[in-house]
């Protein structure tokens, strides 16, 4: 059945038909005579009819030939709307993008590029879920996942978009009563504002030279379930959190925030550097 749906033999015909010869087909083709009169022979085999008649001065096609010719002229016609038709798709995406994302990068970053991404694409719909959960790409039919965080064993394929660093933030009233030079130990005692969407949101570790190193559990004032909430209860003065840089680089521009740098003094040896431990770089 698949050599009787081969439309490269109903081309050689059709070449053949409008050249009115072989050598002629075989030209406008760019093939070998021989070729040409062997792909004829072959679809003659396969229909088991005659579809040209050949003399020594001419070559004109059967009664059968002629009704074959009208029909593959139709089907190549139909061929090549479909090969334009599928390029034309290809080059103007069309359809639906679903995609998901956490709340807080969502809104900062995903948001804008979706508009880019319509200005570049018209004909697309894009349907957007942003969510600090992790969803089930197969079973709620989700095309393109953005996470924010640590890559999780599985079965799909992920790609690195970039990465970005996490700050310590406070208002300035709250920043105010924070002593510019700290020990490890007193870093344990700031009004910390615990966020769960984080692993080990409330650890950090002390380094001091390539050797000595303190980790200290900080105890939360106020736990939250997602980073805008985080977010809402820094802003309203609650205590210190640690956020994104996407989230807050503009405030802190803006005098609304203030950063507060992992430099604490924490003996005449010398400073302590803070971190997060597994947090002071996520994967976007």
């Amino acid at each position: 059945m698949s050599d009787l749906l081969n439309l490269n033999r109903l081309i050689f015909f059709t070449a053949v038909v409008e050249a009115g010869s072989f050598t002629a087909a075989a030209d406008r083709m760019g093939v070998a005579k021989a070729v040409v009169s062997h792909q004829i022979a072959r679809l003659e085999e396969e229909l088991g009819v005659t579809l040209l008649m050949r003399t020594t001065r001419r070559l004109h096609a059967t009664e059968d030939g002629k009704l074959f010719y009208q029909r593959c002229v139709l089907i190549l016609r139909e061929a090549e709307a479909a090969y334009g038709e599928m390029s034309l798709r290809n080059a103007e995406p069309s359809g639906t993008l679903t995609l998901t994302a956490p709340l807080d990068y969502g809104a900062a970053v995903v948001a804008p590029t979706i508009a880019e991404y319509r200005k570049a694409n018209p004909q697309m719909h894009v349907d957007v879920i942003f969510d600090d959960s992790v969803s089930d790409l197969i079973a709620e039919k989700i095309d393109l996942s953005i996470r924010v965080g640590w890559l999780s064993d599985s079965s799909h394929q992920a790609r690195r978009l970039g990465t970005f660093e996490q700050i310590l933030v406070a208002t300035p009233a709250v920043a105010s009563g924070i002593a510019a030079n700290l020990a490890p130990a007193d870093v344990a005692h700031l009004p910390w504002i615990a966020n769960r969407a984080l692993r080990n949101a409330l650890r950090w570790t002390f380094s001091r030279g390539k050797e000595e190193t303190v980790t200290v559990e900080a105890q939360p004032t106020v736990t939250t379930d997602k980073t805008p909430t985080a977010y809402a209860c820094m802003a309203a003065g609650v205590g210190v959190a640690v956020f994104p840089d996407y989230m807050v680089e503009a405030d802190v521009r803006a005098g609304k925030l203030v950063h507060r740098h992992c430099k604490l003094n924490a003996s005449k040896a010398g400073f302590w550097i803070m971190s997060l431990v597994q947090a002071t770089r996520r994967r976007a």
